[in-house]
């Protein structure tokens, strides 16, 4: 058995001990949850020159969700309330869009994240956005100290998770790979801040893409994540394009982590794509959804099991 397995069948067998059962999660061919698989796409990585031929687009090929950026959204609000009308379409999240960030070293900066985080969670309210999508900070941005960082960020969580719950909606922590953010890379330190931050208005995202690079395994991260998990980014796994572009690209692991803890919220594409976006996308989900069908969280008592009866 390699690592990665080692490590997904501990994450399952941890969460197999907490509902009670000392060798299998569940029957074989027992539904756990009733996990729903809705799919978005940013508004960037749809087809077509308007907002209503994007819709028109996505709604044909099975998208119930699309993924607008947080600059001018306030400003937009009328349009996307007019496109979605009569449609089976909502937005799903909003992608950044803010000034500043929020553990900047420079008190300044910190308020010009926060005061501009404010006017994009209205409007994701507004439009009953699941929330707004945020990174701590960047590689590139000059950050506070990491235990410094963490309790300044745990407090400005408190701050806007308790502006964004007025307002029905979500700030949403996204771990990225150590390439473009080394202060927050993981889903289960993301869940943990927004844990001791005590606001139902924080919650945590994850993105398939990131995952590849930073977590051991996917179904363990998702897990680990639980009830704080709410919006998926996904990608092909090496090259960030559209699922199904790379050779191999497989989200089944993560997808059985979403049906355990009853995922309903969606899986947005945030991807290029080297083809035709009119015919990879349609791939795409026709992949996802794929995967989708032969996730299942059903597990027969395993060698490692029989060696770790605890498990």
């Amino acid at each position: 058995m390699d690592r990665r397995s080692f490590i997904t069948l501990s994450a399952i067998g941890s969460a197999g001990l907490l509902a009670g059962s000392c060798t299998t999660i569940v029957k074989e061919n027992e539904k756990t949850t009733d996990a729903v698989l809705k799919l978005s796409s940013q508004e960037g990585v749809a087809p077509g020159d308007s907002l209503t031929e994007k819709l028109d687009f996505l709604e044909e090929h099975g998208f119930t969700g699309i993924e607008p950026h947080g600059g001018n959204l306030a400003q937009r609000v009328d349009e996307f309330e007019k496109a979605l009308q009569n449609r089976n379409m909502k937005i799903s999240a909003v992608v950044a869009g803010f000034q500043g960030f929020l553990i900047a070293k420079d008190p300044a900066v910190r308020k010009q994240a926060s005061d501009s985080m404010k006017v994009i969670l209205e409007a994701a309210g507004a439009l009953k956005s699941e929330g707004l999508i945020m990174v701590p900070a960047f590689n590139h941005q000059e950050s506070l100290p990491h235990i410094e960082a963490r309790e300044m960020l745990v407090e400005k969580m408190q701050e806007l998770g308790a502006f964004a719950a007025q307002h029905n909606t979500r700030i949403l922590l996204e771990p990225l790979n150590r390439r473009e953010a080394w202060f927050l890379r993981l889903l289960a330190d993301a869940a943990a801040i927004a844990k001791d931050s005590g606001s139902e208005g924080v919650g945590v995202m994850g993105d398939f893409w990131h995952m590849t690079w930073e977590e051991t395994s996917d179904l363990g991260a998702i897990i680990s994540a639980g009830d704080y998990l709410h919006h998926m980014h996904i990608a092909s796994r090496k090259n960030r394009i559209m699922p199904g572009e790379d050779e191999g690209d497989n989200y089944v692991e993560g997808f059985k982590g979403l049906k355990h803890i009853g995922y309903q919220k969606f899986i947005s594409l945030e991807c290029g794509s080297e083809g035709d976006r009119r015919e990879t996308i349609p791939a795409a989900a026709r992949l996802i959804t794929e995967q989708w069908g032969k996730a299942s969280m059903t597990m027969k008592p395993t060698e490692h099991q029989e060696r770790h009866p605890q498990l």
